[in-house]
């Protein structure tokens, strides 16, 4: 009795409150039904589902849409649902008094009251920045609007249009929108208490935001640099153009090499590029980005250093090409006074006309051509474009050897010409007609010629000698035994009159010993009368010394009568002293 009495007392002590307990947990029930229905409307006003991605079938608050089973819209609501629920339930152990119930629920509370306290400061921070930033872009979209930036713009030289400068207003509006929601997003992120994203998120966004001065100062100074540029090239071809550059070029010729353009504007190109060199060097610098900065400025100071070089480069190759087409004109009108077309003509290298194929042009072009290439040789090494240098003078020395392989190839077509008119006018065909031989004479030297000029070109020399001595040699081999098959019968008679001939040969021998045999008679019987002469004369001599003699003898009788004195001379003269100077002088000839 008294147990019972103990319980039912016990259970009426427990009885307001349990009553109490269940009061609560209708109205956090109901209080969490409303609650969540609030919420749910609350985000389908706000559109929540559409802004995330989530389509839903049919219009809001229509009996026939088809709604998903859980859509962030839903979701949410239900968490507000539980929440508040878990309150009523939290307030329910706490007033029966039941602190194994109530510890672990109050840990969970906490731990839920701080989320959803984060998750409130979270969005409030973000309802805020999203107000600020929409804010800012409605006022920067109807400054824009408001602003005429087409006559701005068609001052500095830039062609503009409405749609162009309202693209312009909202791209710069939704930069600025989102600038300010991502500046919004470490304090978002820290309500959360998400630190260990908050906190480099938050580092990187401090380091942009140091970074946007240097990026504006950069594009205010490429700006301020671009407009100053276009005025300045501007300004400088409309006097170049009042000056009368144009006009100038135009007479010396160089308008085509600016073709679609004019030399005024050419150099207020020049003049541009000039000045965004060192503004793109000094937007650079205001960058402070070393590592695209420092190669980029190297670059450009190194481009900015070579700019005389490249002037003076330039003025040498337009010096060149004028020199160059004056001298073409010059030995053009040289050579066709000289006559070298008519000459040419004769060689039959071309005709007499003064196209711009003939003779006289092609060698001006060729001069031409050789005086501009001393010129950019001579540019592009004092542009310090050593390889382009380098390349340039291996053209230029080989140019010789081209002209050298032309030259050959025009006298190997003059030969080749003069030696087909010269076969055809000495083999004539029994119709009449130049024998064929004279095609066989002009294409043989023309292929002479031709590798002739081939191995002046040094192309592949060890080849073409090859080829060369192949072709020689089975033309050689064709030729010979052409002549051994085709040509025995001639043969035979070429063998025949040298036979005869040699015969002849010999009879002429025999003819020629008899002729010596009977000169040698001739000789005998000459020599042998010779002899006889010497012989009488001999007699004769004698007769006359004695006579000669006898008379001495008489004279002498005939002065011993008178006595004179005896000559001693006459003592002394013998026979032979008597003999005439003709007997000194030998046998007589016949």
């Amino acid at each position: 009795m008294n147990d019972t009495t103990y319980n039912f007392n016990t259970f009426m002590s427990w009885l307001p409150e349990l009553l109490l307990a269940l009061l609560v947990l209708v109205v956090g029930f109901i209080l969490a039904k409303v609650l969540e229905n609030v919420t749910r409307k609350a985000l389908r006003k706000a559109r929540l589902d559409d802004r995330v991605g989530v389509k839903q079938e049919g219009e809001p608050d229509k009996p026939g849409r088809e709604e998903k089973r859980w859509t962030p819209e839903r979701i949410i609501a239900k968490v507000v649902f539980f929440g508040v629920l878990l309150l009523a339930f939290l307030i329910i152990f706490e007033f029966m008094n039941v602190p194994a119930i109530t510890q672990p629920f109050s840990q969970i509370y906490e731990g839920f009251s701080g989320l959803i306290t984060g998750v409130v400061k979270a969005g409030l921070i973000l309802l805020v920045a999203w107000i600020i930033a929409t804010l800012l872009k409605k006022a920067i979209q109807m400054a824009g609007h408001r602003l005429n930036l087409s006559k701005l713009m068609e001052k500095t030289g830039q062609e503009s249009t409405s749609v162009n400068q309202t693209k312009w207003v909202d791209t710069v509006a939704n930069i600025v929108f989102y600038l300010v929601l991502l500046l919004a997003l470490p304090a978002v992120l820290d309500a959360l208490g998400l630190r260990g994203i908050s906190g480099p998120f938050e580092d990187l966004l401090n380091s942009f935001l140091a970074f946007i001065p240097k990026l504006v100062a950069a594009a205010l100074i490429f700006a301020i640099g671009y407009i100053v540029a276009k005025i300045v090239r501007d300004i400088l071809t409309k006097f170049l153009e009042a000056a009368g550059l144009n006009k100038f070029a135009e007479k010396l010729h160089l308008a085509d090499y600016v073709k679609g353009s004019s030399l005024a504007k050419a150099v207020g190109t020049v003049v541009f590029i000039l000045i965004m060199i060192p503004v793109t060097i000094s937007a650079l610098e205001a960058l402070d980005i070393r590592g695209i900065s420092d190669p980029a400025i190297s670059m450009l100071n190194n481009v900015l250093a070579m700019i005389p070089n490249i002037i003076v480069a330039i003025v040498l190759i337009l010096a060149g090409v004028f020199v160059a087409k004056w001298l073409k004109g010059v030995v053009v009108s040289l050579l066709e006074n000289l006559g070298v077309n008519s000459l040419a003509s004769k060689m039959g290298l071309g005709g007499r006309s003064t196209s711009s194929t003939s003779i006289a042009q092609v060698i001006g072009t060729i001069v031409q051509i050789i005086i501009i290439l001393l010129f950019v040789s001579e540019a592009l090494q004092v542009a310090n474009l050593d390889f382009m240098a380098s390349l340039a003078t291996a053209i230029f020395a080989y140019l010789p050897m081209v002209i050298a392989a032309i030259i050959v190839l025009a006298v190997g077509f003059w030969l080749a010409n003069m030696a087909e008119r010269l076969v055809g006018s000495v083999l004539v065909d029994a119709s009449g007609q130049p024998s064929v031989l004279r095609h066989v004479a002009k294409y043989a030297i023309l292929g002479i010629a031709f590798f002739m000029a081939i191995s002046q070109l040094g192309i592949a020399p060890m080849i073409v000698n090859t080829a060369f001595l192949l072709i020689l040699g089975a033309v050689a081999l064709a030729f010979g035994l052409a002549f051994g098959l085709g040509g025995r019968e001639t043969a035979a008679r070429y063998l025949k009159k040298a036979e005869k001939s040699i015969d002849e040969t010999e009879v002429s021998k025999e003819g020629l010993e008899q002729e010596k045999a009977q000169m040698n008679q001739e000789a005998e019987a000459a020599k042998r009368q010779a002899k006889q002469g010497i012989d009488q004369s001999k007699r004769e001599a004698d007769q006359t010394n004695q006579e000669l003699k006898r008379e001495t003898n008489r004279t002498t009788d005939v002065t011993n009568v008178d006595g004179p004195e005896p000559n001693p001379f006459h003592e002394n003269i013998t026979p032979e002293d008597n003999r005439s100077p003709d007997d000194n002088e030998g046998p007589r000839r016949p």
